[in-house]
C-alpha cells in the first residue's frame, strides 16, 4: 500500500513531515511517497539515519505556500500537492495527505480527483473528543453556504466515517441548531431536519451547541461556516483551560505539591484533547482519499494521519459513502 505525502506542506515541512513518514513506515507497515523538492528532502532523510526500503521521494520543484490562493492549483501543476495527488488519481498511491494550505489539498482534490457519484459538494470530517469517546463534526470548514440537501449528504458520509474508522457500531447524527426543538433553526436547517428524518440512519434530531462535547450525537452535522468557527473556538478554549490549570497552579505552593500527584491524570487529559491523537481530517466525498492536517502537525500526527489514511482504504469508507447516498436517491 503506498500513500502520497506532500512532504512540503506544513509549519515545520519537511523535517516534521519526513520524520512522521519513518515512523508510519516502522509501525504501519505501508509505503510512503515523499513529494517534494529532493535538495530539501534529502539532508532531513540523511540526519534521521538509514532510509526505510519504504520511503521514497518523488520529485516536485515547487509548492503552493499557505498565503497562496487555493486556485494556483491549476497554474502550478508542478506543486507538491498537485503531483501527490495526481498520484491517487493514477493509482500509483491510495491516498493523497498534506499539513499544507487546506484551500489548495481542498482544490486539488476537487480538480483532480473529482467527487464520489451522488456527492454534491465534499466535506471535512474532524474528529472531537467527548465524554463518551470521540464524535466527528462535519462539515468542518470546506463549504460556507450549503443547501439543506447538501446536510443529508454530509451526515452519511459522516456516518460511514464514524462507523469504519471510529468504530462506533451505529452512528447516532445530530443537527447542530439553535436548539432541540424540530421548530428551531434557520430555513436551511428545518428543511435539512425535514430530509434527515427520511434517511434510513439513526438521527437523534437537533443538538445544541452544549452536546457536542457532551457526546449526544456521533455525527454532528452543520455548514461549513458553523463548523469551522466552532471548531476554532474549541481550540482555543482547549488551549485556553490548560493555560488556566497552569497559572493557578503554579500560584502557590499546595498547587504545585496537587500538581505532582494529578500529574497522570493532567497527561491522560492533554492526550485526549491533542489533535496530533487524531491525525488528519479527512475530506470526505471526493474519489479518493485525501487527508488534511493541521499546519503545525508534529510528526505523531503525521503518522497518525498515515494510520487513518490506511484504515480508509482498508475498511472501504468511499465504498460505504456510495451505498449511503444510494439509499436517498428517488
Amino acid at each position: 500500500m503506498k500513500i502520497a505525502l506532500d512532504a512540503m506542506g506544513g509549519d515545520d515541512a519537511p523535517r516534521s513531515i519526513v520524520e512522521g513518514a519513518r515512523i508510519a513506515c516502522e509501525e504501519l507497515g505501508v509505503d510512503i511517497l515523499l513529494v517534494g523538492d529532493e535538495a530539501a528532502l534529502k539532508p532531513v532523510l540523511a540526519s534521521l539515519g538509514p532510509i526505510p526500503s519504504s520511503l521514497s521521494i518523488i520529485h516536485t520543484p515547487t509548492a503552493i505556500e499557505m498565503g497562496e490562493s487555493p486556485l494556483m492549483v491549476r497554474r502550478k501543476k508542478d506543486a507538491s500537492i498537485c503531483v501527490a495527488t495526481e498520484l491517487v488519481k493514477n493509482g500509483e498511491a491510495v491516498a493523497v495527505i498534506s499539513a499544507g494550505n487546506t484551500g489548495a489539498s481542498m482544490a486539488a482534490a476537487l480538480f483532480i480527483l473529482s467527487t464520489l457519484p451522488g456527492v454534491d459538494r465534499p466535506a471535512i470530517a474532524t474528529p472531537l473528543p467527548t465524554l463518551k469517546g470521540v464524535s466527528v463534526l462535519t462539515d468542518a470548514g470546506a463549504n460556507v453556504d450549503c443547501k439543506p440537501k447538501q446536510l443529508v449528504e454530509f451526515a452519511i458520509m459522516g456516518h460511514a466515517y464514524a462507523k469504519d474508522i471510529l468504530r462506533i457500531e451505529k452512528p447516532k447524527i445530530g443537527l447542530l441548531s439553535i436548539g432541540e426543538e424540530d421548530s428551531k433553526g434557520n430555513e436551511q436547517t428545518k428543511e435539512a431536519f425535514r430530509l434527515l428524518k427520511e434517511v434510513p440512519f439513526d438521527f437523534i434530531g437537533n443538538v445544541e451547541g452544549k452536546d457536542v462535547y457532551r457526546g449526544t450525537a456521533d455525527v454532528v452535522v452543520c455548514d461549513g461556516f458553523i463548523g469551522n468557527v466552532a471548531l476554532k473556538i474549541s481550540e482555543g478554549l482547549a488551549e485556553a483551560i490548560i493555560q488556566f490549570l497552569k497559572t493557578e497552579i503554579m500560584s502557590s505552593a499546595v498547587g504545585k505539591a496537587g500538581a505532582l500527584l494529578l500529574k497522570p491524570a493532567f497527561a491522560r487529559f492533554k492526550k485526549k484533547i491533542d489533535y496530533a491523537e487524531y491525525g488528519g481530517a479527512p475530506l470526505l466525498g471526493v474519489n479518493g482519499i485525501s487527508i488534511i492536517c493541521h499546519g503545525r502537525s508534529t510528526p505523531k500526527a503525521i503518522k497518525n494521519a498515515i494510520r487513518v489514511a490506511k484504515e480508509s482504504f482498508e475498511k472501504e469508507v468511499n465504498r460505504h459513502i456510495r451505498e449511503g447516498l444510494a439509499t436517498i436517491k428517488s
